[in-house]
């Protein structure tokens, strides 16, 4: 997996939190749990080989890799529920759910 900038971890982070999920690091990647739902978030500068295992997982990029992080998720077709978070200087959009 690629190296992840701090400020996007941060930024993973701060969404989460604002959308009133628990978060708890785990190294690169952080557990988001809120009620029953508990979500792998896993920040990602650049589009790198994707998890191979989970339940639901949310990728946060820049708004730049979007679409390129969504092929290569498209390709390995994971067995897992996956969104992809877009961040720009103004806010984020969620790119898919």
């Amino acid at each position: 997996m690629s190296a992840v900038s701090t400020s996007l971890q941060k930024e993973a982070e701060s969404i989460f939190t604002d959308l009133g999920y628990e978060v708890t690091p785990e190294g690169a990647e952080m557990q988001a749990q809120r009620k029953w739902r508990v979500v792998q978030v896993t920040p990602m500068a650049e589009p790198a080989e994707p998890p191979s295992s989970g339940e639901l997982r949310c990728f946060v990029t820049h708004a730049d890799t979007v679409s390129a992080l969504e092929e290569r998720l498209e390709l390995a077709d994971p067995e897992y529920e996956w969104a992809i978070i877009g961040v720009e200087d103004d806010g984020y959009s969620v790119c898919r759910s």
